[in-house]
């Protein structure tokens, strides 16, 4: 993995735990979601009209991704509405990578050299350390709902994540593919928002709706960056780098949401840096 690389996966990672962070402070998740689903979905249609039309062998791949971005959007809304955010965010990033290393080792036949394993290995045991904190520095017994909601939401991530590196590998336009995306990912939630809320719609969507845009065009700005690593280094780095988000994403927790840090949570970061270096080495 080059510098460039890593760079452009750490961006994603501070702008995927920020937009996060944005629909987790709407009360609403579905109203939250709604926004950014249906801003992703204008972002994509603009960004599909200045790109090429993904390759043919891409689009099985697509269609298997918005299915799967989906159930990870309804899972995700589930595992806010249930806990803390610093809490939550971390488990549902923090069991990917692994997953993802031995997904890509049986369908994407990516093996690891010795300092990448070992680069992936650390980067998850600092994403466990942080998840790990956020369930016991709480103070309250373990509300198991929302931990398997959120453990539901991080093999989703793990599925999403094999599946979009192989397609994006075979569109031949990671520009093209990430619009689609986000056209084919995006109508289903708004819709049933539609649905449930009928008339009152526009009067619940008003006063997030700012939020919700800013969201949406994070959203898209984060996974595009990822895509594109995807087609220039192997799946697994890609994921246990990315997750870095989770570093960011306890730190907004603490910062704006008044949720505990701590000293393990720091030497967490460490692990992650150091993660990060040796994936660096691996080149």
């Amino acid at each position: 993995m080059t510098v460039l690389v890593a760079t452009a996966v750490l961006i994603a990672a501070v702008t995927h735990a920020t937009w996060n962070a944005i629909a987790h402070t709407i009360k609403d998740q579905l109203v939250a979601f709604t926004l950014i689903a249906g801003g992703g979905t204008v972002i994509g249609a603009v960004l599909a009209c200045f790109s090429p039309l993904p390759e043919a062998g891409a689009w099985p791949y697509l269609i298997a991704s918005a299915l799967l971005h989906i159930g990870y959007q309804t899972l995700l809304m589930r595992s806010f509405s249930l806990g803390d955010f610093g809490q939550m965010y971390p488990i549902a990033r923090g069991t990917a990578p692994l997953v993802v290393t031995v997904l890509a080792a049986l369908f994407v036949d990516e093996s690891l050299n010795g300092w990448q394993l070992a680069g992936v290995v650390l980067a998850s045991a600092g994403l466990v350390g942080v998840a790990l904190w956020g369930i016991k520095g709480s103070g309250k017994r373990p509300h198991w709902p929302a931990l398997l909601a959120a453990l539901a939401t991080g093999l989703s991530i793990a599925a999403y994540t094999v599946v979009d590196g192989l397609g994006v590998r075979a569109s031949g336009t990671p520009l093209g593919y990430i619009a689609w995306l986000m056209i084919l990912e995006g109508a289903l939630i708004p819709a049933y928002t539609l649905y449930v809320h009928r008339g009152g719609l526009l009067a619940e969507l008003r006063p997030y709706a700012a939020r919700g845009l800013l969201g949406a065009v994070l959203s898209v700005s984060a996974y595009g960056l990822v895509l594109w690593a995807q087609t220039r280094a192997p799946l697994a780095p890609i994921a246990a780098l990315r997750e870095s988000s989770i570093i960011v994403g306890a730190a907004i927790g603490a910062l704006f949401f008044k949720e505990r840090f701590g000293g393990p949570r720091i030497a967490a970061a460490g692990l992650m840096v150091v993660g990060i270096g040796l994936m660096l080495r691996a080149g």
